[in-house]
């Protein structure tokens, strides 16, 4: 089954006195890179989560976002940060003195004052432990990932759909142009003679050996069975990738260059206008066939 690159899904959950929602999305990218944006705070939950999503997939650029909150009502956790609570109260005493110097009265902050100036009480404390939240989330993952994965295969369904189709396409382009390379043998003989004739008048002494030799080559460099040999191997090649239950993406966009190689080198040998047609014709479907093998997995 042919899975694409391209995917999304997200999902809410709750646990361990903790909701969160996130989402996961990819596209198409030649190895897996893995983007996560989630709370640090949660010990080792970013390598816990990055370890079970190269489980999960072999390439693209996925992104995954995770946002947690505390539920209402439950008590959150919190430290005081002494070192800032220090620094702030330093700091009150240099504005304290400063007003008396001005001649200015200020009322003197309550103890709730200090507590809510940022930084001095933090929520969340790096004491409290997570890892009951941890596990809740990556309980929470396979869900997200079932989703995820559906949707990366139906578009894989589609996209084999469209490259079966291309690669039908190509097969009966070549099988146009073997038809067309036999009628133009004759063809390509009868000119090779009438050159060798116009050659053979003006030309006096002429080494007929070598003439025969440099027909020869030429001849040869005209033949393109072997390039539709290669042709219809790398077809047979493609349709058993696409049978390929595991990822086949890097495949396929190797086998996309010989399509092109042996493509290109047909058109260089044709010398001929309905040959030369049905290379160009090759090349559009091949170079549109390798635009979907981009998001093959």
């Amino acid at each position: 089954m042919t899975v694409s690159m391209t995917g999304f899904a997200a999902g809410r959950g709750a646990g361990a006195g903790h909701g969160w929602l996130w989402d996961i999305r990819s596209v198409n990218g030649k190895g897996l890179d893995l983007r996560l944006r989630v709370p640090d705070w949660v010990d080792g939950l970013e390598v816990a989560l990055r370890a079970d999503l190269q489980k999960a997939m072999a390439r693209g650029n996925v992104s995954l976002s995770l946002k947690v909150t505390r539920d209402e009502g439950a008590a959150p956790a919190a430290r005081l940060n002494r070192d800032m609570l220090s620094a702030m109260l330093t700091a009150l005493a240099e504005v304290e003195a400063a007003a008396m110097a001005a001649g200015v009265t200020m009322a003197q902050p309550t103890p709730a004052d200090v507590l809510s100036m940022r930084g001095v009480l933090e929520q969340g404390s790096v004491d409290e432990d997570t890892a009951p939240l941890r596990a809740a989330i990556l309980a929470d993952l396979p869900g997200l990932l079932a989703e995820f994965h559906a949707m990366r295969a139906a578009e894989g369904a589609a996209l084999q759909a469209v490259i079966l189709g291309q690669i039908d396409s190509i097969a009966a382009l070549v099988a146009v142009a073997k038809t067309a390379a036999e009628a133009r043998r004759p063809r390509a003989a009868a000119a090779l003679h009438e050159a060798l004739a116009r050659l053979r008048g003006p030309a006096e002494g002429m080494d007929e050996a070598r003439v025969a030799q440099e027909l020869a080559l030429l001849a040869v460099k005209q033949d393109v069975a072997e390039e539709l040999d290669r042709l219809a191997a790398h077809i047979a090649a493609a349709r058993a990738l696409m049978a390929d239950a595991a990822p086949v993406g890097r495949k396929l966009d190797f086998l996309m260059q010989e399509f092109l190689r042996e493509a290109n080198t047909l058109l260089s040998k044709a010398q001929d206008i309905e040959l030369t047609r049905i290379g160009l014709d090759l090349k559009t479907v091949i170079d549109q066939m390798r635009e979907q093998v981009q998001n093959v997995e």
